[in-house]
């Protein structure tokens, strides 16, 4: 694999596991509709991303994510759930991009990315929420899935699309969430 190559595909592994990082189930659930309408390619231990039964279960699973959210006492609850499915969809998500690499290698950079980045954006998450929660009684909450949402989406459009740019996103979404959260500390404090 060239080097130009390897960035773009880690690149693609970084920005989806991110994305998983806020939404579990629509990243991979974007990938398989990507795969059915030719737009991305996947290796062939991937193909069951675009089955009919895989985005049937991505979809269903997905919109109960998105929909929970909005539900402030549910949030929260979800939370605990969402964390370990986050990181294992990161996970997953990461060694799907990664085929054809070593597959030792693969599985090592898919675990540590899943692990380690999308783990750090969903506890980020966790953190945010329990703040709104705390300040707003829940009510800032729904702003906070929105904007997640958003985020997921804009996370696996420029993955798939621009993947180089995917990099530059995680880092200031990763920075944006660090200053947010220190706000919301801060006036959590205040009360």
């Amino acid at each position: 694999m060239d080097p130009w190559n390897s960035v773009t595909v880690v690149s693609l592994g970084l920005g989806l596991a991110a994305a998983c990082g806020f939404r579990a189930f629509l990243p991979p659930l974007l990938i398989g509709i990507f795969t059915r309408a030719e737009l991305v390619t996947v290796g062939d231990s991937w193909q069951w991303f675009s089955s009919d039964w895989a985005i049937a279960l991505f979809a269903t699973a997905a919109l109960f994510e998105i929909f929970a959210y909005f539900i402030p006492w549910l949030d929260n609850l979800l939370d605990s759930l969402a964390t370990p499915l986050a990181i294992t969809a990161g996970t997953v998500m990461t060694c799907a991009s990664l085929d054809g690499i070593d597959p030792s290698l693969q599985w090592i950079l898919a675990v540590i990315t899943g692990v380690g980045l999308t783990g750090s954006i969903q506890i980020s998450t966790v953190v945010i929420r329990g703040l709104s929660t705390a300040t707003t009684g829940g009510l800032g909450n729904p702003i906070f899935t929105i904007v997640e949402d958003i985020l997921s989406v804009l996370l696996i459009l420029s993955a798939t699309f621009l993947p180089i740019l995917s990099l530059a996103l995680v880092l200031i979404i990763f920075l944006s969430m660090r200053g947010l959260i220190n706000q919301l500390r801060k006036k959590k404090n205040h009360k």
